[in-house]
């Protein structure tokens, strides 16, 4: 029987801002998956990605490798990339093991991230 990724990623446009909502394990088998929400959001130049990743239970290297590339081109075409949670615990750690967790903006919902809201260090998305 031929193996089916359970893992999923949508993306959608919502107020000046696109919207990745990603959902399940992400391992080398996926690693595909987001790399394809990123070329989009090159596409539309939107000034705001945000990255719903409450839906990930699990992500390896290849998965923090993708959420580094996304952050570095973001950030060098003058676009933020916002991450939103609640983050899973398999998540968290693997951003505070590796020492990456402070270098990305959090918000604690897509909400939070569409609205201006401040985000936990003290910025605004927008």
């Amino acid at each position: 029987m031929p193996w089916i990724s359970q893992a999923r990623v949508h993306v959608r446009r919502e107020q000046g801002a696109l919207v990745v909502t990603a959902c399940g394990d992400f391992d080398a088998d996926e690693q595909d998956l987001l790399p394809a929400a990123w070329n989009e959001a090159d596409e539309h130049a939107l000034p705001v990605t945000v990255l719903d990743l409450s839906g990930v239970t699990f992500g390896d290297s290849s998965f923090l490798d993708t959420l580094l590339r996304a952050r570095r081109v973001h950030h060098a075409a003058g676009r933020r990339l916002v991450l939103v949670g609640p983050l899973q615990q398999s998540v968290i750690t693997l951003l505070t093991v590796t020492r990456v967790l402070e270098h990305f903006d959090i918000a604690d919902s897509v909400d939070q991230a569409l609205g201006g809201e401040p985000l936990p260090d003290g910025t605004a998305t927008v």
